[in-house]
């Protein structure tokens, strides 16, 4: 099984949370940055996974951007999953969140969404909260264990 997961990180956080994902699962699986992202090849993938951090209640520019560039239709067939990280203060819930975002745009372009999650910082750099990688990683396994 081949899987793709693509993030972009504003702090670092989100690139963690990334790569406790790709290292829990099994088959081939490569982490890209975003910014390394290529939208025309995600059709190789058995499997996308997508994260971004939340600002504002959206993907940050980049990745809105990187999702824009997806063609309709380009993901039919393609499982997918999205997540995020975020603050976990009753204001920033006002907004929504990311992850919920990323997998309607993904659904839009022909993803079957298999879940979405988020993770919790507590500020900005090198502060998640103590846990979420290691919950990150057992929500990937979960997950991507029937595939």
């Amino acid at each position: 099984m081949k899987i793709l997961v693509i993030y972009d990180s504003t702090y670092g956080n989100t690139a963690k949370i990334a790569r406790a994902i790709g290292d829990a699962v099994t088959g081939e699986v490569e982490i890209l940055p975003v910014v390394a992202a290529n939208s025309a090849e995600l059709n190789s993938s058995d499997i996308l996974i997508v994260g971004s951090p939340t600002q504002g209640g959206r993907p940050t520019k980049l990745m809105q951007a990187f999702l824009d560039s997806i063609p309709e239709s380009a993901l039919k067939s393609i499982k997918a999953v999205a997540f995020d990280t975020r603050l976990s203060n009753k204001l920033v819930s006002v907004f929504g969140y990311a992850a919920g975002r990323i997998a309607d745009i993904l659904t839009k372009k022909g993803a079957l969404i298999l879940s979405s999650e988020g993770f919790f910082v507590k500020g900005k750099e090198d502060s998640l909260k103590e846990g979420e990688l290691e919950r990150a990683a057992g929500w990937a396994r979960e997950i991507l264990k029937n595939y």
